[in-house]
């Protein structure tokens, strides 16, 4: 009789490993914790950068619009070739200015937008003077240059360009964002002393007679905060520059 050499099988049973549901409750918690953490950094970073572009914005409005006032004003009564002619022919009384070498006049607004400031200058061909577009005199005469700011309903610091009497189309915006503009004008009125230091500040409605005695102007731009709905934020940041006008400067010698 042949020996039977089959083995009996025997069958193993296969432990499977899992997480429980109380496991994976507790993981998906923990990952959704995470993912609200990094979302909420993201905000953050992008809130700071974006509240740091506004700024950005607003500095480079405030240095753009102070830098065309503060060239305009400082250049108020220039003419060239003083030896040929003098502050009276070349700036002959005509509106807005009253009075024969008159080079600065305006107007009052208490309330928002505020007030208006004209300038005028005389210049010669690339010499170089800025008008308050930013451009200069590339033509081949002289020319006089009448500069008036303001700020329009809209929000904007804008300025009319007359150009030897000729209107140089619509005002051209400069800025946005602006809520008031506030100017107040430097003069001498004590003329017993002899120097150019400024004894009094005047608005335009107070001005009188001393138009041609102006020898500072501070000029005040509100602008609209542009983080204003943040907490802490005031609705308005104020901006102010004195302005010499650069032909009343200096020692008086006289």
């Amino acid at each position: 009789m042949s020996a039977n050499n089959t083995r009996p099988v025997r069958h193993l049973r296969c432990h499977q490993a899992g997480f429980t549901l109380v496991e994976l409750s507790v993981a998906t918690l923990i990952g959704l914790f995470l993912l609200g953490g990094l979302l909420t950094l993201v905000q953050d970073m992008r809130r700071t950068f974006g509240n740091q572009n506004q700024l950005s914005q607003l500095q480079d409005n405030e240095r753009l619009a102070m830098t065309l006032i503060t060239d305009v004003v400082q250049a108020a009564g220039y003419y060239p070739d003083p030896a040929v002619h003098t502050i009276l022919t070349s700036f002959p009384a005509a509106a807005p200015f009253v009075s024969a070498g008159q080079a600065i006049t305006g107007t009052r607004n208490g309330a928002a937008p505020g007030d208006g400031i004209t300038v005028q200058f005389r210049t010669a061909p690339n010499d170089g003077v800025i008008n308050c577009t930013g451009n200069t005199n590339l033509t081949g005469a002289n020319q006089t240059y009448v500069n008036t700011f303001s700020v329009d309903a809209l929000g904007e610091l804008t300025c009319q360009l007359i150009i030897s009497g000729a209107v140089a189309g619509a005002p051209a915006v400069l800025i946005t964002g602006v809520n008031n503009l506030q100017i107040l004008y430097g003069v001498k009125t004590n003329f017993a002393v002899p120097d150019n230091n400024v004894d009094s500040f005047f608005y335009a409605d107070q001005m009188g007679g001393n138009w041609g005695n102006v020898i500072c102007v501070k000029v005040t731009l509100t602008f609209t905060n542009p983080l204003a709905a943040n907490p802490g934020q005031p609705a308005t940041i104020p901006f102010t520059r004195v302005i010499t006008v650069m032909s009343r400067a200096g020692v008086n010698t006289t």
